[in-house]
């Protein structure tokens, strides 16, 4: 089986490249390939002709959309579209990753695949979520596999960023207590992918973040804990740090679709975590 990467150079794709142990990953990343350039991916997707395409390049710094709503919308919709378009034209299964920015935010329990998304209050939503439609309107055979606070390979995450700062020098770490999400290791996400790949017939849209639920305080307390750091966390409020991009207070997903289609369950969270922080090398303070 051979499967081609969109943004294979990034988090998630280098993962997807170590655990597909039994593929053939082709990488399609800049500067050699440009997804918002039609002719640059349909040649990709053409000389690679791959069983299916992961697309895993977006934009996804979440403020900087706010600044720069046309870079992406170029990259997360206008991007999407044209790896699409290659891959209808070409015969070519599609596996897109979407994001938990497409629904608002504002519901009292977990999202599932069927609840209405309408790409949210920022531009990061909005902008994935008009690729969502385009995966739709323009490649029939596809899956598109929303997930959320991701951390992997090499970084960059949150969990990177917690270990970093717990050098030592700071008696407390303020971390926000008032958003709730499924924090998800890439590689749970991978083998996901993986098991995606196993059933060609399979279509449409699905949550694949880990099981159970957390604060990123909670996630910071448990990083350290399993890492045997002693070091305090300190909840604050999400208005404390205000930011350019509203962040959604729940970005948690439910999993039906995995269950419906009878897909391996993703993983607890805190088992995802132990695993990856046994196999993540970090650097030293």
């Amino acid at each position: 089986m051979k499967v081609l990467v969109t943004g294979g150079l990034g988090m998630l794709g280098r993962t997807i490249r170590r655990e597909f142990t039994d593929v053939e990953c082709v990488v399609a990343d800049l500067p050699e390939t440009d997804i918002t350039d039609e002719n640059s991916i349909d040649a990709a997707v053409a000389s690679a002709m791959p069983d299916a395409v992961i697309h895993c390049a977006a934009m996804t710094a979440v403020d900087k959309c706010e600044t720069e709503r046309d870079l992406a919308f170029r990259v997360n919709a206008l991007g999407t579209a044209n790896v699409a378009a290659a891959c209808n034209r070409h015969g070519v299964r599609l596996i897109a990753i979407s994001t938990d920015y497409v629904f608002g935010g504002s519901l009292d329990r977990p999202y599932t695949e069927f609840d209405h998304a309408d790409g949210g209050a920022t531009v990061y939503g909005q902008s994935k979520f008009a690729g969502e439609n385009m995966v739709r309107t323009l490649c029939p055979n596809h899956v598109i596999a929303r997930i959320s606070w991701l951390y992997g390979c090499g970084g960059p995450s949150f969990v990177h960023t917690m270990l970093k700062l717990a050098d030592g020098t700071r008696p407390a770490l303020k971390v926000v207590d008032d958003q709730r999400g499924n924090p998800t290791s890439a590689i749970a996400v991978a083998r996901f992918l993986r098991a995606v790949l196993d059933r060609p017939n399979l279509c449409g849209t699905f949550h694949a973040t880990c099981e159970g639920e957390a604060s990123w305080a909670d996630f910071a307390r448990e990083i350290f804990a399993q890492k045997g750091i002693d070091q305090k966390v300190e909840p604050c409020t999400t208005d404390e740090y205000p930011r350019p991009a509203p962040r959604p207070a729940n970005s948690r997903l439910e999993k039906t679709m995995i269950r419906l289609c009878g897909l391996p369950p993703m993983p607890q969270w805190q088992d995802a975590l132990a695993e990856f922080l046994k196999v993540e090398t970090f650097p030293s303070s």
